[in-house]
């Protein structure tokens, strides 16, 4: 469960959110909003990629600022742009780099990245460049990369903005059938038709927070002034 306690986040030039509160308790939360409307830093906010200037981010009672180490175990954080995620040459040196910190056999860690790479379609490019992959491997590789941790949230930040119809239809279906709660920032309001939650973010603050039919006609409605 993500608890938000009257958070604020703001940058020395200038404030980003205020006084920001929620319970996140449901399986699938989408966070919906305009360019600069702090959707993203609230994403973030979750897993501790920036921590708040005021108020508390909470994770299953971990506090972001005091627990960060925890957090980030059991909060997964997938980018808009693959390419900031991967760090090694080849598709499965770059899974394998997600479990150095486990400190796992190396048995272990070839089997769960075999593992890893057929769940996810990606066995036939495993000693491939992994900046050479087309866009929307690139995004499951993303994807793929985080999963292989075993995280109890996945926080995704706009992970289909950078793909075509098709790569967005199969990075979706991915998420589709996470086990995880999921928390998704996105301007593809169609993909949150079936989610339990939508937060509306405007200005900094939470503007609307209801299932997904009344939360996007309000987003609809601010998006028209």
């Amino acid at each position: 469960m993500i608890e938000l306690r009257r958070v604020s986040f703001a940058y020395p030039q200038r404030p980003v959110l205020t006084e920001v509160s929620a319970v996140l308790a449901e399986q699938r939360i989408g966070i919906v909003g305009g360019n600069g409307s702090g959707k993203s830093t609230l994403a973030r906010l979750i897993n501790g990629l920036v921590r708040p200037t005021g108020g508390q981010v909470l994770v299953d009672g971990l506090d972001t600022h005091r627990d960060l180490k925890q957090v980030r175990r059991r909060v997964g954080f997938v980018f808009q742009d693959p390419d900031l995620q991967i760090v090694m040459p080849t598709v499965a040196e770059d899974l394998a780099f997600s479990l150095r910190p486990r400190k796992l056999p190396a048995d272990q860690v070839r089997q769960r990245v075999e593992q890893t790479l057929a769940a996810y379609g990606l066995q036939e490019h495993a000693d491939h460049p992994a900046h050479l992959l087309s866009g929307g491997q690139k995004q499951l590789l993303a994807l793929a990369a985080v999963l292989i941790t075993e995280p109890a949230i996945m926080v995704l930040d706009e992970p289909t903005t950078l793909l075509d119809l098709r790569n967005r239809r199969a990075v979706m279906r991915v998420v589709a059938g996470l086990p995880q709660q999921v928390v998704l920032v996105t301007h593809d309001l169609d993909v949150l038709a079936d989610f339990d939650r939508v937060l509306v973010i405007d200005e900094g603050r939470i503007v609307a927070d209801d299932t997904p039919g009344p939360a996007l006609a309000a987003y609809r409605r601010l998006a028209e002034v």
